[in-house]
């Protein structure tokens, strides 16, 4: 029976590090849409180069031709891409969320990811234990 502290699908550590991520960025100033689609994008690269994928595409870097007090050269896209496909939030929304539930995510799931980073936890500290309990 699936109840409010249950996720619809099995929790995957794909799951925790893109939410784990997505958080990191928000601690470090990026708004949450991006922050989203970041965290799907790097969850994304991260799995890729360990079972082969996607060609990974990403925003020009500062350094990248660029000298310190110099304007860029084009402006940096919103979202980063795998293959020809943008990682946005909406796409975040229906691969983590979608998958776990809304409820779930909002009551149990980003919760606990927050309180591990609150604690200082790395991502290989939580990935297996924070989702022990949790099954659909």
């Amino acid at each position: 029976m699936v109840t409010a502290t249950n996720p619809k699908a099995p929790i995957r550590r794909f799951d925790v590090f893109a939410e784990y991520t997505k958080q990191k960025a928000i601690e470090d100033g990026m708004p949450e849409d991006e922050a989203e689609g970041y965290g799907l994008w790097v969850a994304k690269v991260v799995a890729s180069r360990r079972y082969g994928g996607a060609p990974i595409t990403q925003p020009p870097r500062k350094g990248d031709g660029e000298k310190e007090d110099e304007a860029p050269k084009e402006k940096k896209p919103k979202w980063h891409s795998l293959g020809d496909e943008p990682q946005t939030a909406a796409l975040f929304e229906r691969e983590v969320i979608g998958r776990m539930g809304r409820h779930f995510y909002n009551t149990v799931f980003a919760p606990a990811i927050e309180d591990a980073l609150a604690q200082g936890k790395s991502y290989t500290a939580i990935r297996d234990t924070i989702r022990k309990e949790w099954k659909p």
